[in-house]
């Protein structure tokens, strides 16, 4: 499970209310999540809360959860006993600290989390947390864990999209060169193994004026990359001035926006791979040659069993399509392995089909029970050794075609966008249209820009690469050039 401790970068910025009190921020799980954990810290701050270094310190601490991952609830309420005895500590000393249990897990558990530990204060769900500063008010201090805290886990009608402003560029200086803007939530589609249709409800997707007005404070405030999240982004339906707007139109608005230099898209369903979006790849230099599409398996009769609503073969054609748009696109893709009733005949599907389309990348897991799902309770539940001699073979080749895809770009030169410094003196990170983490040294000079950049050498998780000629990011609007 990643974790991601959000409250730690951000420091108090002018213009806002005084900050008098601490937060703490520890978000779990996806990119989705991440971006949430920031605007809850937006929103938090604009009611004086500063960050706090550690959760020891914080008058409020907030877990942002996320429920994809086994054992997700188990490990939330592990979290919440340390935390209730930070929150005695401090009520001895005096002090009150405020517990809010956000995201997923909030959300599928409701108020069994407060039954459970009557220390927090706040259980909120995903589509809700714009509702803090109310909920604050609402928890009080409850102090004396008996377990009055609030729950908000509706889904209500207006979305926390309206309700919210994307901060000022002055507030998010700083942040760095690459931003999420989430741009659609939800999940119609109702995978036999996922939670996300009871987390996060129906696909919803916001205004194009909305997102932009966000992409524009963005680029204000020097980010340059810009990744547009979802559930099910390529489901994307927005509003455009009346007319209904796809991904494709969007990255298409998106693109022509002054200072964005780069776009990238996740996650998506193959369901959803419209020609629309395929001739963006082609025609949109601002897009990445990069692709995330989960398949889940090679196996018609697992996808069936897993409702993904699209064959192998209509995948690979997908694919296909794809690469005739932009023939050096690099794939990524999710994989489960060990899926009930899945046979030694339906492995080798999948090994096949990964075979045949070959992957710069990949996320692989095993099967694993979720509650409330209809696969959970499906017979022919794989045996755990079985699960794990499939996911170390699949991985091996995973991990064969990534190797061989990077050191396939030795001896290019490629645009890279440089956001942070290195761990040696000078030396600057960047990643390439392909989202491959490149080293360079003196390059610290270079951090916000992007710079035509020679790949000399591959290590197992990044590239070395040696500066060409260094170029502002204006003249890398356009990414096809790269691919000569």
């Amino acid at each position: 499970m990643n974790e991601v401790k959000t409250s730690e970068a951000r420091g108090a910025t002018p213009g806002v209310a005084p900050q008098t009190r601490k937060v703490f921020i520890k978000s779990f799980g996806c990119q989705m999540n991440v971006y949430d954990a920031t605007r809850m810290g937006d929103i938090l701050e604009g009611e004086g809360y500063g960050p706090a270094a550690s959760p020891e310190e914080a008058d409020l601490v907030v877990l942002n959860t996320c429920h994809i991952r086994e054992r997700a609830s188990e490990k939330i309420f592990s979290e919440l006993g340390k935390l209730r005895e930070m929150k005695e500590e401090r009520a001895a000393n005096g002090k009150t600290m405020q517990i809010a249990v956000a995201g997923c897990v909030a959300q599928a558990e409701g108020g069994e989390i407060i039954r459970r530990q009557s220390a927090v204060d706040i259980v909120v769900g995903p589509q809700s947390y714009h509702r803090f500063p109310e909920l604050l008010g609402k928890a009080g201090k409850n102090i004396d864990f008996r377990g009055g805290g609030v729950v908000d886990t509706d889904f209500p009608v207006v979305d926390k999209f309206q309700t919210m402003k994307a901060p000022s560029p002055q507030r998010l200086r700083g942040r760095g060169y690459a931003a999420f803007v989430t741009v659609q939530e939800g999940c119609d589609k109702f995978c036999t193994f996922c939670v996300v249709p009871y987390t996060r409800g129906a696909e919803m997707s916001r205004p194009i004026a909305s997102i932009l007005d966000e992409v524009r404070t963005l680029a204000e405030a020097g980010v340059r990359e810009i990744t547009l999240i979802g559930q099910n982004v390529n489901a994307y339906h927005g509003d455009d001035a009346g007319r209904v707007a796809s991904l494709g139109d969007l990255i298409e608005r998106v693109a022509a926006m002054p200072g964005v230099n780069r776009i990238r898209y996740t996650t998506s369903h193959p369901r959803d791979m419209d020609e629309r979006l395929i001739a963006a790849h082609r025609d949109i230099p601002e897009l990445m040659p990069y692709l995330h599409l989960p398949v889940q398996a090679g196996s018609d009769r697992i996808l069936a069993a897993m409702n993904r609503k699209h064959k192998a073969r209509e995948f690979i054609d997908i694919i296909g399509r794809v690469r005739a748009a932009r023939p050096d696109i690099a794939l990524s893709s999710d994989f489960i392995v060990g899926f009930p009733g899945e046979t030694d005949v339906d492995f080798q599907a999948t090994m096949d089909l990964v075979r045949e389309i070959g992957f710069a990348s990949a996320y692989s897991f095993m099967y694993s029970e979720r509650p409330g799902t209809p696969a959970a309770e499906m017979d022919g539940q794989v045996e755990a050794h079985v699960k794990q001699e499939r996911l170390a073979a699949l991985q091996a080749l995973l991990e064969e075609q990534r190797q061989a895809f990077n050191r396939a770009t030795v001896g290019r030169v490629l645009p890279v966008l440089f956001e942070k410094k290195g761990r040696h003196a000078s030396q600057a990170i960047g990643r390439t249209p392909y989202l491959q983490s490149v080293h360079v040294e003196d390059a610290e000079a270079l951090i916000g820009t992007i710079a035509s950049i020679s790949i000399e050498d591959t290590w197992p998780n990044s590239l070395k690469g040696r500066i060409v000629t260094p170029e502002s990011s204006a003249a890398h609007g356009s990414m096809q050039t790269s691919n000569a």
